[in-house]
């Protein structure tokens, strides 16, 4: 007789950030406000980008991009978190969990090297100031999104095509507040042996190449700070590289605590705190660091309320 690999469950059910009655709605509008900052200060930044011609820089169109992953990124899974504080059965079909993978598998590694490429940028911008804008052209910068956005859809295909060939029998409660791979694999009745092996390759492989290009670009960038720049040079140069640091230092240190600890030795609950950070308070965080201390962003935000005559 001939058996097919076809999943038995149809449904998952998603036991959410906490089981606690009480902490519900005051946990439901904390993050519908989270989730608001996010959007709308995200969509301000693509929006001043656009509008204001002096932006139109390398540095901005990685920004720009940056803003508009984080708010799909997020939109990938709180709007289902949200649900899942205000109604009594938490349920995600077997399709729409599987799509929930994909999406935020492509968008988690989109973000990842987007802050590589910025890493990149900020290295030519300092190091090699007079070679910028040959080296940084349009046709550089297209190539270095189209590169991000083709391993971030390889990476999603692999992962997904993976969790689609197991199988789940009977368990189907997810201890979590989104499809996440860790809590999927626990719950498969066949060998995860593949998937396992894939995040373990792959996982590694965009390590390396994200956290060293980064660390070797600010390596270079901070020998040239301390040796070339004058005294009065250095306090803005400093500034130009700190809100970056700051949000790589956020979204790979929150992953790594989500990804990188042995599953055995992780417990559930801290695994979702720490995936709380990346996937909620990373894009949230993300247009607050890059604006706050940037002045060109301030100068457009007045420039385009000036224009409008707000």
């Amino acid at each position: 007789m001939d058996t097919v690999n076809v999943s038995v469950v149809t449904e998952f059910y998603l036991v959410g950030l906490t089981e606690q009655p009480e902490l519900q709605m005051p946990l439901f509008f904390l993050f519908l406000a989270m989730y608001l900052v996010t959007v709308l200060g995200n969509l301000c930044l693509i929006i001043l980008t656009v509008l204001n011609s002096h932006l139109h820089t390398p540095m901005y169109f990685f920004l720009f991009n940056l803003s508009f992953i984080d708010i799909c990124y997020c939109s990938v899974f709180t709007p289902q978190m949200l649900m899942n504080f205000i109604l009594q059965e938490n349920v995600i079909s077997y399709m729409e969990c599987m799509t929930q993978v994909y999406f935020f598998i492509f968008f988690a590694v989109s973000e990842c090297y987007v802050l590589t490429s910025m890493a990149y940028d900020r290295y030519m911008a300092i190091c090699n100031p007079l070679m910028y804008n040959v080296v940084m052209s349009p046709k550089v910068c297209l190539n270095l999104m189209f590169g991000s956005y083709f391993i971030a859809f390889s990476n999603a295909i692999a992962h997904t095509t993976c969790m689609l060939r197991l199988s789940f029998c009977d368990a189907n409660t997810i201890n979590h507040y989104f499809c996440d791979i860790p809590p999927l694999l626990q719950l498969s009745c066949t060998s995860t042996y593949v998937n396992e092996l894939i995040i373990l390759v792959v996982g590694n492989i965009n390590l390396i190449v994200s956290v060293s290009t980064i660390f070797i670009s600010y390596g270079f960038i901070l020998s040239s700070i301390i040796h070339n720049s004058s005294s009065e040079g250095r306090p803005k140069a400093f500034s130009t590289c700190s809100s970056h640091i700051l949000a790589v230092s956020l979204f790979f240190g929150s992953s790594a605590l989500a990804y990188f600890k042995p599953s055995s030795s992780r417990s559930m609950n801290e695994g979702k705190i720490s995936s709380v950070v990346y996937t909620n308070v990373v894009p949230m965080m993300n247009p607050l660091i890059y604006s706050l201390r940037n002045k060109a962003i301030k100068r457009a935000l007045r420039k385009t309320l000036i224009s409008r005559n707000i």
